[in-house]
């Protein structure tokens, strides 16, 4: 008990470090979902169903893609697309919907900064969990795609390395954009934009079939970024344009990052 109270005291006379405050807010999450785990799982489902209908049943039909000089079969070259979505998805729903659930119904981000915590701990945390469900999907997206052989490159083995780069540049935005969310009714916005992206950034067909013009709009998207650099490792047709992928997915993730803080700042602490 002595030990116990010891810990305790210690911990109420200094501030957590950021590692222990993230680690906190995630065994906080944790606890939240263990008796609903099927509902963390079931957003990982679409992209596998739509893996089947679409990569599966209509690869029948279509002998296959050419990506970065190598023609690949089209149920390859539709699964990475799929992974990269699947990331996207379960990283959406914690940045957005739970986020604006907690922030504004809930005020649990209010109980938490009446605590040593600070609103840098706070977008720390949910981001990191947002990765953490976002990476889970890819990591069991993956392993089917193993089980299918539809990799080809050991480089796969950084994939789900690279989902958590899109669960951090999708979950850094949307938290940042959900802290100018006035309603439910607002989040129909995400959807408008997350979309078209999952249809038109190369998931289901290249770049090459858009006319110019808008194959530039389109190289600029989050998605579109992530769905290459998938491709590219699994089937191991790496270009500069990784790299590219790599810093881009970071930046955007870095800064949705301090957007969520400074917000939280202005709405929680003033």
């Amino acid at each position: 008990m002595a030990i116990v109270t010891s810990a305790a005291a210690r911990a109420a006379a200094r501030p957590p470090s950021g590692g222990e405050a993230t680690r906190l807010l995630l065994y906080r999450n944790y606890l939240a979902y263990r008796r609903a785990w099927y509902i963390f799982a079931s957003g990982f489902l679409e992209p596998v169903l739509y893996l089947f209908s679409i990569g599966v049943g209509v690869g029948a039909l279509i002998t296959g893609f050419e990506f970065n000089g190598e023609t690949i079969p089209y149920a390859e070259f539709v699964a990475p697309g799929m992974l990269a979505a699947s990331a996207m998805n379960g990283t959406l729903m914690d940045s957005t919907f739970n986020f604006f659930f907690k922030l504004k119904y809930n005020k649990l981000f209010d109980q938490m900064l009446a605590t040593p915590l600070t609103t840098m701990d706070i977008a720390r945390g949910e981001l990191s969990w947002s990765l953490l469900r976002g990476g889970i999907y890819s990591a069991g997206f993956l392993v089917i795609m193993v089980a299918m052989d539809l990799v080809s490159s050991w480089w796969a083995v950084l994939v789900v390395p690279a989902a958590l780069l899109i669960g951090l540049a999708f979950g850094g935005i949307c938290m940042a954009l959900t802290t100018w969310m006035r309603s439910w009714q607002d989040f129909e916005y995400i959807t408008l934009a997350t979309m078209p992206m999952f249809l038109f950034s190369a998931t289901f067909f290249p770049i090459t079939a858009f006319p110019e013009w808008l194959r530039w709009v389109v190289e600029i998207t989050p998605l579109y970024r992530g769905v290459v650099l998938c491709r590219e490792l699994t089937t191991g047709a790496l270009s500069w344009g990784s790299a590219v992928s790599v810093v881009y997915l970071v930046a955007m993730g870095l800064i949705g990052l301090a957007v969520v803080r400074r917000r939280l700042d202005k709405l929680l602490l003033t």
